[in-house]
């Protein structure tokens, strides 16, 4: 299978997306499969044996770290000489766009993927009034793909009441190697915490510091439940960084930055608590990976979350948008410690059996599938 990829996010950036295409990547050259990749200027020049030609762009004003990808007629050059059997555009917007475009002219089936709920961001950088067509343009661009891949059941029931077709569920899987309960620290507790006060109850937040994931509830929920016994630690980076470090001055709250990697895994295993108060998600791979990391998870009844926690059993689902509820999950379990052990239990025990080797074979089926049909015209020789 030769397989071209068009994404306008990709690494060096660190997110759900891009580590999802990199597992995907990195399964292709595993099982022999062939892989090009068009993406944002500055992606290394090769992942995974895959070569990867960088698109220039423009950054989005409310979301810096992203751009509008320009699609240069080299770029569809770099395909057509590809030979590709199928073409996997992700998150189309613009450079995607063109991607449905080459596929056509090609002749070649378009897999799209659909990762981030971009309408949902723009009620928090108030763009209310582009919700709408916002929602209508990215169904006018899936619709046009053999298939519509999302991450979870909530969201593909969103996609399909919005007029979306073709839609199936691409699932995502977790790193049980690295995210994993044995790699809990004590020094890095003492680290965060002081020798002294190793003991105390770490709350985790691992993502994006920007506003669309309502930062402001975990802030909020913290600083209600606080003791001497408690610390939260934040992970990430982003436009919010600075507002967030001013309401948590004087508490007992920890800046790491980004982590990746084992430094990011020992941050999961060495804390207590995970909570992740964003309800614009789609799956929230971060969620699996405390998960597997044998933590608890405080989270809001929304979308893609409520596919991974079982409120009462792996978590606490507080009602959508419900602070107060929030707070109240956090404290019970800031001050359970056996309730925690229990509940992390359960959620370590579920998130072993999502397997990225099972997530990319069932993409893999879909390729097949939509390369089986027939095609307007026959591939270039």
């Amino acid at each position: 299978m030769r397989v071209a990829l068009v994404t306008e996010n990709f690494l060096p950036k660190l997110d759900g997306v891009t580590r999802t295409l990199a597992m995907l990547l990195e399964y292709l050259k595993r099982h022999g499969h062939q892989a090009v990749v068009i993406g944002p200027e500055g992606s290394p020049r090769r992942y995974a044996g895959a070569r990867v030609f960088g698109a220039r762009g423009i950054p989005l004003p409310f979301y810096p770290e992203l751009r509008f990808c320009l699609p240069e007629p080299v770029l569809e050059t770099r395909v057509c000489l590809f030979h590709p059997d199928v073409i996997h555009v992700v998150e189309p917007v613009i450079l995607g766009a063109a991607g449905i475009t080459w596929g056509g002219r090609l002749g070649v089936p378009v897999v799209s993927s659909y990762h981030t709920n971009l309408a949902a961001y723009c009620s928090y950088f108030n763009l209310g009034m582009f919700m709408e067509p916002m929602w209508l343009y990215r169904r006018y661009l899936h619709n046009q793909c053999a298939r519509t891949l999302c991450p979870s059941p909530s969201t593909r029931q969103e996609l399909t009441y919005r007029g979306f077709t073709q839609v199936e569920v691409w699932s995502r899987g977790v790193d049980t190697q690295l995210f994993s309960p044995e790699r809990r620290s004590l020094a890095w507790r003492r680290h965060i915490c002081g020798y002294e006060d190793e003991r105390r109850s770490i709350v985790l937040y691992v993502g994006r510091l920007s506003h669309e994931k309502n930062l402001m509830a975990l802030v909020s929920a913290y600083t209600a439940v606080e003791t001497s016994s408690t610390h939260l630690v934040v992970v990430g980076d982003g436009p919010a960084r600075a507002d967030l470090e001013h309401a948590l001055a004087g508490h007992n709250a920890t800046f790491t930055g980004y982590l990746s990697g084992e430094a990011l895994a020992e941050a999961y295993a060495s804390a207590d608590v995970f909570a992740f108060p964003s309800v614009t998600e789609t799956f929230g791979q971060v969620v699996l990976e405390a998960m597997a990391s044998h933590l608890p998870v405080v989270a809001f009844d929304s979308e893609g979350i409520r596919d991974q926690v079982r409120d009462g059993q792996t978590g606490f689902l507080a009602p959508f948008g419900d602070r107060r509820g929030f707070t109240r999950a956090l404290s019970i379990l800031v001050d359970a410690p056996e309730l925690r052990q229990s509940i992390g239990a359960e959620a370590y025990a579920l998130a072993i059996r999502r397997r990225w080797e099972t997530s990319m074979d069932s993409l893999l089926d879909v390729y097949r599938r939509v390369t089986e049909r027939p095609r307007s015209r026959s591939r270039a020789a």
